[in-house]
Order: structure tokens, then sequence, then C-alpha cells
């Protein structure tokens, strides 16, 4: 008689296994990831990364801002979230005058920060005055941000909004952005309804352009000087603020949909979700994070990108 013999079960699941493996699955995308956060910030609008001194550079409007009520103030803060200097550049201290500080670059030594109507220069390392440059003759109504060119001169964006008794955003004087060259002379580099209330600019040095994003509409836009009108290069939710170019890869913050997002090939990634009022965001290209200035509730976040 020939022997029968039976596996057993688990013999036959671990053999039927082993024959058929199963298809490998891809694991899932990094994703930045919240470092820190620093509160005590008043109404904080924009930071800005000084790699000279390795510090973050935060403004703080302090209020509102449109009231030139000289008590705006720029903080240090150092890489790991600590404060290091709250009040840095304090408007009302003996011949700093600032009043809603927003926007800022970084040109060697000097701080160049923008001031409802004027652009204001500051000493990076000592927080003296330097200079300021008034463009209340020019028009400038509502000064958001501000970008060294390749020319060296500074190209700002007047968002030209104002405010009602009841505190809704109106309209209040023509879409520009303003070039401040040498000898401070000011000139206007473009202007009109295209622009859609510009807010935030940075220069592309790949692409030999600026972009410029706007408050006021979806579109994103590119821009260089001497052309009349900005050409549309994505779509996205509108409301945006900030803009930074990191390794190549356009950012960009809304207020819409409380992101920061990539715009790849013109489509929107989103990198950093659910942070309500992401305003002028700075990039620390040493640690590669983002630094989010969250202007409705007084704090900065760290974000470490993937």
């Amino acid at each position: 008689m020939r022997a029968v013999f039976t596996l057993p079960l688990s013999l036959i699941l671990w053999t039927a296994c082993k024959e058929k493996p199963k298809p490998d699955v891809a694991p899932p995308p990094p994703t930045s990831s919240h470092v820190a956060t620093v509160d005590s910030m008043e109404t904080p609008e924009s930071v800005k990364w000084d790699s000279a001194q390795d510090v973050y550079f935060v403004a703080n409007i302090n209020g509102s801002p449109l009231a030139k009520d000289n008590n705006g103030f720029i903080s240090r803060v150092r890489p790991d979230g600590s404060i290091e200097s709250l009040r840095f550049i304090e408007g009302g201290k003996p011949g700093v005058t600032l009043n809603a500080p927003k926007g800022m670059a970084i040109s060697g030594d000097t701080l160049w920060v923008t001031d409802i109507d004027a652009v204001r220069a500051f000493n990076a390392n000592t927080g003296v005055p330097v200079v300021s440059v008034d463009l209340r003759g020019q028009g400038a109504v509502f000064l958001n941000d501000v970008a060294l060119g390749p020319d060296g001169a500074l190209y700002v964006t007047d968002t030209a909004i104002g405010f009602d008794d009841q505190g809704n955003a109106t309209r209040a004087g023509m879409y520009r952005i303003f070039r401040i060259g040498e000898r401070r002379k000011v000139s206007v580099a473009a202007e009109g309804d295209p622009l859609q209330e510009p807010n935030g600019i940075i220069w592309d040095e790949a692409g030999k352009r600026f972009i410029v994003v706007p408050l006021g509409g979806p579109s994103l836009f590119a821009w260089k000087p001497g052309n009349v009108a900005p050409t549309v290069i994505a779509r996205g939710p509108g409301g945006y603020d900030g803009v930074e170019m990191v390794r190549g890869q356009l950012l960009v913050s809304s207020w819409t949909d409380s992101t920061v997002s990539a715009y790849e090939s013109g489509n929107q990634v989103r990198v950093i979700s659910g942070v309500a009022g992401p305003a002028d965001f700075g990039y620390d290209a040493k640690r590669h994070r983002i630094l989010i200035p969250v202007l409705t509730a007084n704090r900065m976040e760290i974000w470490q990108l993937p």
C-alpha cells in the first residue's frame, strides 16, 4: 500500500505565499513636518532669513496695516525657534520710524522693509536706521513686498487696498510695481488692473524674470521690467501672499485654502496645509525650512520640507 502524506495547512499557505509574492507597494511620499512655533509676535506679516548672520527677521505690524502709529517692530529669531531680540528694530525709539512693516529684502548688511507708503532701510547687524524712501509723491497706498532685482534696484508691490468703517477691504489706488534705483530714484515699473492687487514678488534667477503673486485673483504671474502686463504662468485658489523660489521650485502661500503650495508645470501641489492666514513666508536654505508668519494668530511657524 502506498503511503499518503498530508501537508500541514500552515505549510501549504506559506508555500502559496512564497510562490505568488505580493506586488511592491510604493511608500507614501515624504511630507513636510512642523518643527517649532514662535509665539509673542504681534500681527507678523513677513519673515526673511539672513544667511550671513543665520537669523530670521520677523516684521510685526502690531495693529492695523494702514495705521501710522509708529509702533511696528522687527524681531530677531534663532533657527531653533528661540527669540534673540523681540523688538530688535522698534518704531518710536529715537531715530526710528516704523509704522506697519511688511515685506523685507536683504542686500549685503542692509535690511529693506516696506512701510505703508515708504521703504525703510536698517543695518541688519545693529538695527540702526540707514535711510527712508518716501513714495507718497508717487501715489503709493499699500506697499507690500519688496525684492532685489538683477540690476541692483528694488522692486516694490503696491496692493492699493484700504479699509472702510466696517473693516472691509476696498480699492484705494492704482495697482503698481515701483522701482527704486540709483540715488533712491523712484519710478513706476508696471501698473494697471492686470496686476490684480499685486502682493508677493521674487526674482527668479533661472527664468530671468520676476514672479508676482496677487491677492485679488487666481493667476500667478511672470513679469519682466519693460513689459506692459504680466504673463499668466499658473492658476490656483487665489488670495496669495508670500512667494519663494526653493531649489528651482515655485512656492506660494494662499489665504484662500490655508496652504503653502508648489506649482509644478502650472499645477498646484500642496506642500503645507492647515495654516490659516499664511502671510509672506521665508525660506531657510541651509536647513531647507519654510518660515510662516501666521498673521491672525500672532505667531511664526517653522516647517521642515521633505
